[in-house]
């Protein structure tokens, strides 16, 4: 037998205590320095997808040097990229990120533990276990198995509660779907409004029911779920043979923040033995503040909510959270145990291993960023910011409705406020072509506004009619930086809407 030779050196990857240490002085160094220029910073860089191209580095056989790597580093943080941090940033729902979330992100990277297994992380899988057991207290669910599941955000949060609505739905149908899949179960369906996250079809499509599964049901005038007309569609299906899987009602609607009259639609659950399932990503947190939680009353009858921590909780990307009221129904929709996985639970004191309540077995250490955020600020400081975002909203909102210049497109709903630039010379409403023109002038407007790059807003589409819309879930965010997103869209919008309007718009009111 030939004796073993062992391996030969190679590059050393490994870097000691000292040089860790300097490395990341200087990566705090370099973020220090943004976040003390960031106000007076543009919101975005404005570079193009070929300039953020050109300024990729190409991997080189030899590691570069320490000053070379930084300088690549504050180019790519300075020159070409964009700040969802700034205060003038209410574009989608993107929280701002906490300084005490991001500083704990070195952390958590640097333990490395994979909060897929106990045995692989002791302290992180109790501190998501008693997290989620804390956030599903906040919504109302108390029992002794309520809990939840952090994700990468709420797209995946969705997905793992209907996929637990999805396997109850079939086990009361007598079918166990896992083993035998959907074609067993027959046709089935959910509910969901006009206005509900697109992540719902997302989740449908997954789930091998289709897109074509999730009933769309209208919304009135205030863009909430037609209660009424979800009775009758899972009535109609009901009649049909169809199985309804789940209910989504909505928390704050990701287009103008409307909450679904969630008690209404909780009765209706409960005559049907339908799960409910409350999309809270964006609004969930407005249970934390006194003056917002009544608009979400009924969201402690869901079955399983989703939020994500990364909105308006501020915490850095990425970060979902799905809860349950009984942790059990995740651990039937997704519990495996393989070969390489085993454990003496009796010996290792029964440990819970978070693998197995939802679709990842590799997970992060994302709950010590949300957990050191919320203490390092406290429960009452959270409640009274995201209680302030939403008196901005209505702020600018009253703003814009006393402006000659601008109109009010819908109710604000949380922190959310749509509206549009309308040039006070425009004709009278009910003129041909002026909401066509409107539109176009509208959507021209929110393109020039984020090159400007002074505020940042997105859109909605209400109806038919394209809309601005700001959300504020931003803790650097005050009254001056309402009254600029109306300064600057009006400057910009005056000179689009000389050199667009055509001739026919061209009258006085």
């Amino acid at each position: 037998m030939t004796a073993a030779v062992p391996p030969g050196p190679v590059p050393d990857l490994d870097w000691d205590a000292e040089r860790a240490r300097r490395f990341a002085e200087r990566a705090t160094e370099l973020w220090s320095e943004w976040l003390a220029g960031l106000r007076e910073a543009p919101v975005t860089s404005g570079a193009t997808p070929a300039q953020a191209r050109a300024a990729v580095r190409d991997i080189p056989d030899d590691p570069l040097g320490d000053d070379e790597l930084f300088d690549y580093l504050r180019g790519m943080a300075f020159d070409w990229s964009m700040y969802p941090g700034h205060p003038r940033f209410m574009a989608y729902v993107s929280g701002a990120g906490t300084v005490p979330g991001a500083a704990t992100e070195v952390l958590a990277a640097g333990l490395n533990m994979n909060v897929g297994g106990f045995q692989l992380s002791p302290s992180g899988t109790e501190i998501e276990l008693a997290l989620t057991r804390w956030l599903a207290g906040q919504f109302g669910l108390t029992g002794d198995r309520a809990g939840g599941l952090l994700t990468s955000g709420g797209a995946m949060a969705t997905f793992v509660a209907l996929k637990a609505a999805r396997d109850r739905a079939a086990r009361s149908a007598g079918v166990a779907v896992r083993e035998s899949g959907v074609p067993a179960v027959g046709p089935m369906a959910m509910y969901a409004s006009s206005e509900v996250h697109d992540t719902t079809f997302r989740a449908a499509d997954m789930l091998g029911l289709g897109t074509g599964a999730v009933r769309v049901i209208p919304v009135d005038d205030t863009y909430r779920m037609v209660v009424p007309a979800l009775r009758e569609a899972i009535a109609r299906d009901v009649a049909a043979g169809v199985t309804p899987v789940a209910v989504i009602g909505s928390a704050g609607t990701v287009g103008t923040g409307a909450v679904d009259l969630l008690n209404e639609i909780a009765d209706a659950c409960a005559e049907h033995g339908v799960w409910f399932h409350v999309d809270g990503a964006y609004g969930g947190p407005a249970v934390f503040a006194d003056d917002l939680r009544p608009l979400l009353a009924g969201i402690e009858r869901a079955d399983s909510i989703a939020f994500d921590p990364h909105k308006w909780l501020y915490v850095p990307l990425a970060c979902g959270c799905v809860l349950v009221r009984d942790l059990q129904c995740l651990e039937e929709a997704f519990s495996l145990e393989a070969s390489y996985t085993y454990t003496d639970a009796e010996r290792m004191g029964h440990p819970v291993g978070l693998r197995n309540f939802g679709a990842e077995f590799s997970r992060g250490f994302t709950a010590l960023k949300v957990l050191v955020s919320l203490l390092a600020h406290g429960r009452k400081a959270y409640a009274a910011r995201i209680s302030h975002d939403a008196a901005l909203a209505r702020y600018l909102g009253a703003r814009a409705d006393e402006r000659a210049d601008f109109e009010l497109s819908a109710p604000v709903g949380l922190s959310i406020c749509c509206f549009r630039y309308v040039p006070e010379d425009m004709p009278s409403a009910g003129t041909p072509g002026r909401e066509e023109y409107l539109d176009e002038l509208n959507r021209r407007l929110m393109t020039e506004v984020q090159l400007d790059g002074r505020v940042f807003f997105s859109n909605a589409v209400l109806g038919e009619r394209f809309v601005l819309r700001a959300c504020i879930v931003n803790f650097r965010t005050e009254a001056g930086d309402m009254d600029a997103v109306l300064d600057v869209a009006a400057e910009l919008g005056t000179k689009l809407d000389a050199h667009l309007r055509p001739a026919a718009l061209t009258g006085t009111p």
